[in-house]
């Protein structure tokens, strides 16, 4: 009996050479798997490097949590997409949500060819782990337990809605890491009388906010203060999505009455996102009375939403109801100040990284649609330079977060800017372009410049055309001069931030 395995003998005389066929094929299989095997290892390899990175930047705490239980997946040659597993939806919609940009980033530096970073759930690990109270995950007999009689470990059927240490809130989102000014202080005032040890005189509460503004920070922050303020108190935050699904699993799997009472087993109850119940009425029906149970033991119920009760369509009078009944605390849109407030904040996160004041300043005027996107264009930002070796500057800014900017700038002309600054200064718009180098003429002229630079997406030469054809470095060394005079001279600050607010109202 011939042998082709491992070659071990050779093929008859006269025979047809299958086995140098088979022999070379096999070779070729194996030169494949071994290539596999070596892209995977130069993965793993690039993996290990992001990850000791990220773990600088944000911290051994967030970084076990959140990047440590990440999994490469496969990479696709063609389309340059790369996978990410995580256990749990939660944990991927999680990462997704806050470090995508992060990722995607040092991914494309580390390896060119990457162009897209996909992060999901692992395709075998779709189960929901099981709740965690207290730090500790919940069994099935008995839960972990902050007191006697309390239900096991999972609302219903399946499995739980968290996987984080304290009932699904997040480590880093507290009250000391939230930013309050004018556009959020009665939000913030009410988000800590909730959290007291004393009884709140308003429940519920229902925070109102337009997306990435705060609402969830403050969910997350009341639900630290008041575990901080009655150690062993059982809290459980949640989004009505997920409070949907546990409600589905449930009835299918004829646990409504375990559901029932371990939901209404917390002394806090935080749900986030409550717009998404809209439409449901089985849904409605038992928050409705969830929120009946919580209020007549006393219980903490807080909410938020994207829009104020009344503007809830499909949501039953009834819920309406309850949900007005407490307080509706509006988070309004960051002004500028609160912008400024935020960037240098976050910016003790990151050590000894320098961000130059016209950056912060440039990205606090820019970035205006939402809090997220200002904090996100910052660590993208730095992590960008950190990553690359590059200092921030503002060109940095400009070219890194393009997309970002884009979608936050009105579109402030230079020629716009220029008409603001003759008539501020009382000069001629044709001295704008004109070669006059008197004082009285030529401060104005620098100021329209750097506001150009500013306020515009316009390069160096651009913005020379618009000024009588002057030099790119005329226009570098108006930008960098009115920086300086900014920084020195309270007078010039001062002309240019009400010019500032003339051109942006």
């Amino acid at each position: 009996m011939d042998d082709f395995a491992g070659g071990m003998s050779g093929p008859k005389a006269g025979a047809t050479p299958l086995g140098t066929e088979r022999g070379s094929a096999g070779r070729k299989g194996r030169d494949s798997t071994m290539i596999e095997d070596q892209e995977a290892l130069d993965l793993a390899a690039d993996w290990a490097d992001i990850s000791q990175g990220l773990k600088k930047d944000l911290g051994s705490q967030l970084h076990a949590q959140w990047i440590k239980p990440i999994q490469l997946g496969s990479f696709c040659k063609e389309t340059g997409t790369l996978d990410l597993f995580l256990p749990t939806e939660f944990s991927a919609n999680w990462v997704a949500d806050r470090f995508a940009d992060r990722l995607s980033l040092a991914w494309k530096i580390a390896r060119s060819e990457v162009r897209q970073v996909r992060i999901t759930v692992h395709p075998r690990r779709r189960s929901m782990p099981e709740l965690r109270v207290g730090g500790q995950a919940s069994v099935p007999a008995r839960a972990a337990s902050h007191g006697q009689g309390q239900m096991p470990g999972h609302l219903g059927a399946g499995a739980a809605m968290v996987d984080t240490a304290l009932s699904g809130l997040d480590p880093s989102l507290t009250f000391a890491e939230f930013v309050s000014g004018a556009a959020n202080v009665l939000a913030v005032n009410a988000a800590q009388r909730m959290a007291a040890l004393e009884t709140p005189q308003f429940s519920p509460l229902y925070l109102k906010g337009a997306t990435g503004q705060g609402k969830t920070h403050l969910l997350h922050a009341i639900g630290h203060a008041f575990a901080a303020n009655k150690p062993g108190a059982r809290i459980f935050y949640c989004s009505a999505e997920r409070f949907m699904i546990e409600f589905v699993q449930a009835m299918r799997s004829n646990e409504m009455i375990e559901f029932k009472a371990r939901l209404r087993g917390f002394d806090m109850l935080l749900v986030d996102d409550i717009q998404f119940i809209i439409g449901k009425a089985s849904t409605q029906e038992e928050f409705l009375h969830t929120i009946d149970a919580l209020m007549s033991a006393g219980k903490r119920l807080v909410v938020a939403a994207d829009r104020a009760p009344q503007a809830l369509d499909g949501v039953e009078q009834r819920l309406l109801s309850r949900l007005s009944m407490g307080l509706v605390a509006d988070i309004q849109p960051a002004d500028i100040e609160l912008r400024r407030k935020i960037l240098e904040h976050r910016l003790a996160r990151f050590g000894n990284t320098q961000v130059p004041a016209d950056v912060i300043e440039f990205l606090a005027r820019t970035i205006n649609r939402n809090v997220r996107e200002l904090v996100g264009g910052l660590n993208k930002l730095i992590a960008y330079a950190q990553l690359t070796g590059q200092p921030v500057s503002l060109q940095l800014a400009e070219e890194q977060l393009t997309d970002i900017l884009s979608a936050n700038r009105r579109r402030i002309t230079i020629d716009e800017i220029q008409r603001t600054v003759c008539q501020f200064y009382r000069v001629d718009r044709t001295e704008m372009a004109s070669k006059r180098r008197a004082r009285a003429v030529v401060r104005p002229r620098q100021v329209a410049m750097y506001l150009a630079k500013v306020l515009t997406p316009r390069s160096y030469p651009e913005i020379g055309r618009k000024f009588g054809g002057r030099d790119h470095s005329t226009v570098i060394h108006a930008v960098r001069l009115i920086e300086e005079l900014r920084a020195r001279d309270a007078d010039m600050d001062g002309d240019v931030r009400t010019l500032l607010r003339q051109l942006e109202d």
